[in-house]
């Protein structure tokens, strides 16, 4: 078997096998989590450069010296700073998040790509697309597989032609990048809606009711009982899913289950961001203004960092005499205060507060 054979009969058994008897199949799509680190800013701003470089480009930042994450941030800035006006907006600021946030699934078209270009002219023709995956298998009317590659064949191009913005069945890589994963993308959402319908509509009427919704997560196989996960996704196909109670969900219910509104972390953080570093209040960054804010922060914490460590030591000296140290101790302790301006030597005792009581 070759690797597009594997890759595709993997894809295949992903979206059409059923399920196990005790595993429950979910469709709902949900934005990703910015980043797995608590979001506390009293505690670390980790959060916030995870949300803006992206997990793995921040901890590249960790390893280069000042002045060449200085110059890596200006680099990002500038390509943040869509319109080039010199200002980076809060919608700015969210797409770029977005974007870093879905790394992954760009580097996923990047893997794709060159196997697809054929003529290497940084576009995918529908034709190139169409005779790299299904050109052999069209020529065998029948399959050993058993599945239906012209049927599949029909449902990819339905796909790329709402992905091809302009209609000339050439996708840009951006419009490639919908075509792979139209759930990222508003104006894919219909496909992604019409697809999920048809994959569980079994009697072909359009609609899915309660036994499509409840057969395509869980297969019987034998068994009378239950799970009782299944149970309560019955309720919830009774109670919230089929909003206007009439045995089925059409189109919008659809929508609604596998795409729902969920709290948009990206915009949040943007605003966040925004409010944090917008040094003079006009509403929008400056590069200076973000790569200001960014450097403090790597520097606050770096120096939250070495008070901890040094804490621990100047407590430990203290416990001998069965006294506790004080902020004030604690910061004389290291020769990290000079880094920072002396006004904020209250601020940084107060958040050492609990390293040093540690």
């Amino acid at each position: 078997m070759d690797l597009r054979q594997f890759l595709m009969c993997l894809s295949l058994c992903t979206a059409f096998a059923l399920s196990k008897p005790t595993e429950k199949k979910d469709r709902v799509h949900h934005e990703p989590q910015l980043s797995d680190k608590v979001h506390d800013d009293a505690q670390s701003f980790d959060y916030d450069h995870d949300a803006f470089l992206g997990a793995e480009e921040a901890k590249t930042f960790d390893q280069l010296t000042p002045e060449e994450s200085k110059e890596r941030l200006g680099m990002i800035v500038d390509k943040i700073d869509a319109d080039k006006d010199g200002f980076v907006t809060e919608g700015e600021l969210k797409s770029w998040i977005k974007h870093a946030q879905k790394k992954y699934i760009y580097d996923n078209v990047e893997n794709q790509w060159q196997e697809f270009d054929m003529n290497q002219d940084g576009l995918i023709s529908w034709d190139e697309y169409r005779n790299v995956t299904y050109g052999t298998y069209l020529d065998d009317p029948d399959p050993d597989d058993g599945f239906n590659y012209k049927q599949m064949m029909v449902r990819d191009e339905r796909r790329f032609k709402m992905a091809d913005k302009d209609g000339d069945l050439i996708a840009t890589k951006e419009e490639f990048t919908a075509f792979l994963h139209p759930e990222e993308y508003d104006y894919m959402k219909d496909i992604v809606v019409q697809e999920t319908m048809e994959d569980i509509d079994k009697n072909g009427d359009g609609f899915i009711d309660l036994e499509e919704y409840i057969g395509d997560m869980y297969s019987h196989d034998g068994n009378a009982d239950e799970p009782e996960w299944v149970k309560t996704e019955r309720e919830q196909f009774v109670e919230f899913r089929d909003k206007n109670r009439d045995g089925k969900m059409d189109k919008e219910e659809t929508k609604d289950w596998i795409l729902p509104s969920d709290y948009d972390h990206a915009e949040a953080e943007a605003r966040h961001l925004v409010y944090e570093s917008d040094q003079n209040k006009d509403g929008k960054l400056t590069k200076e203004e973000i790569v200001d804010n960014f450097w403090f922060h790597m520097e606050l914490f770096a120096l939250l960092r070495l008070l901890g460590q040094t804490c621990q030591d100047v407590h430990r000296r203290h416990e001998a005499v069965k006294t506790i140290p004080s902020h004030s101790s604690c910061l004389r302790g290291t020769g990290g205060a000079a880094l920072l301006p002396t006004a904020l030597i209250t601020h940084l005792c107060l958040q050492a507060d609990a390293l040093c009581r540690v």
